[in-house]
């Protein structure tokens, strides 16, 4: 139990990291806006089509590495509910018990 505890508090600050880092990655352009839930390709940017690695190189290897680190969050955040379902599952079968 005590290593479930120092697990979720290990990844919750894994998580803050990986969300300064979203948090850059959109302040570096202003065509990903603010959301930080969310990949770059979910949405569209400004004009007719999407940007392709010829219009724009720069502008795509920085969504590269912004989705990238968006992948990172949900991995961490999924990996913590499954934790922190084996902290519920132990604290149940200490009361039950």
């Amino acid at each position: 139990m005590l290593t479930e505890i120092l697990l979720l508090s290990i990844l919750y600050f894994i998580f803050l990291w990986s969300k300064a880092w979203i948090k850059y990655f959109n302040n570096m352009d202003k065509r990903f806006g603010n959301s930080v839930w969310r990949w770059s390709y979910d949405y569209p940017v400004k004009g007719k089509r999407d940007i392709s690695i010829l219009d724009d190189k720069n502008f795509v290897l920085l969504r590269r590495k912004r989705n990238r680190a968006v992948t990172v969050m949900y991995s961490i955040v999924f990996l913590s509910f499954i934790i922190l379902m084996s902290f519920v599952s132990q604290i149940l079968l200490i009361i039950l018990t």
